[in-house]
């Protein structure tokens, strides 16, 4: 892979009926930091959340628009199933279920991955989530865990871990994940589902969990239907602007339909399918969520581009308040 090749997984966007419910849940139950509350720039309607580390380093941000109305998701192929997020240790797991039974989150019991420790739970919308212990992890670094919400650093959330993929026929998805996008295959490891084909890891550039996709195929389910606690898409990182740009021709070279170059003015982004057509964002490290807002209170006023500036009172006319809850 040239200079410019993919440096892990950027941020992962999901889908919510209930901004205000979904903020309470990722900063109150979570600790995450919110650290930029915006609106989608397609549609000014709804809010687009990003939840990171202390900063809102690439490789942390679960990100969620807002669709009031939207109905519930309806799991199956072409998806992104799972979300992972990463925490500093084994004995994280296990303060994690004492914190999830006590606030009545619903969990799995922990089960070892592919050499690593995890914890399956649901948000309160039943997105399939993930935690992900770093005790054994070596590769991309983990982001800072935040201090100023209700979890302990120890135990905090330190970003983004593999995300998987189910698709109806892996293969496919695989060869452009190595061929087009410069990952390599990793290992492989049971599938959750008896009867199922093993679940395939790959990675890309310093690896780990900050740059791993897990690719399951299945052959029992329909295709999903996107709707709230569903995922939207997942974003992998590139350096900057000009590496952005050659992603661009990249893609267009190898038959993708695809945006072209896109600027959501925290990050430069460039959209496309993969062939089971799950929704691939590439999309730059920089400019980063301070560049309207200082980093010690970012998230807390409605922050928007300057494009969308001029229609800040319609825009915020028409956006319910979230909680008042320390974030």
């Amino acid at each position: 892979m040239a200079a410019n090749g993919l440096k892990g997984i950027h941020h992962v966007s999901a889908m919510t009926a209930r901004a205000a419910n979904n903020y309470d849940f990722y900063t109150q139950v979570m600790g995450m930091r919110l650290v930029k509350k915006t609106v989608n720039q397609d549609d000014t309607s709804m809010y687009h959340l990003f939840y990171g580390d202390e900063k809102g380093n690439p490789g942390t941000e679960l990100t969620f628009f807002e669709l009031p109305m939207m109905g519930r998701n309806r799991d199956g192929v072409s998806s992104i199933s799972t979300t992972s997020l990463r925490i500093p240790t084994d004995a994280s797991i296990g303060w994690w279920i004492d914190r999830f039974d006590r606030l009545g989150v619903e969990h799995d019991e922990p089960q070892e991955r592919d050499g690593k420790l995890t914890l399956d739970f649901r948000d309160p919308e039943g997105q399939r989530m993930r935690l992900v212990s770093d005790e054994r992890n070596v590769g991309v670094p983990a982001g800072v865990a935040w201090e100023g919400g209700p979890v302990p650093p120890e135990h905090g959330v330190l970003g983004l871990g593999p995300v998987r993929l189910t698709v109806a026929d892996a293969e496919p998805t695989l060869r452009v994940l190595t061929e087009l996008m410069g990952f390599r295959r990793k290992s492989a490891y049971p599938a959750d589902v008896p009867g199922q084909p093993d679940i395939v890891v790959v990675e890309v550039a310093e690896g780990g969990s900050g740059a791993e996709v897990h690719v399951e195929e299945r052959h029992d389910l329909d295709r999903e239907r996107l709707g709230r606690g569903g995922v939207h898409h997942v974003a992998f990182r590139v350096e900057d602007e000009e590496a952005l740009r050659e992603w661009v021709e990249r893609i267009g070279q190898a038959g993708f339909g695809n945006s072209g170059y896109v600027d959501r003015y925290y990050f430069r982004s460039l959209y496309f399918r993969e062939p089971n057509g799950i929704l691939f964002e590439l999309a730059t490290d920089g400019p980063g969520f301070d560049t309207d807002e200082p980093l010690d209170s970012l998230g807390e006023a409605l922050a928007l581009p300057p494009f969308l500036e001029p229609k800040r009172e319609a825009i915020e006319a028409r956006l319910k308040p979230l909680s008042t809850a320390k974030g």
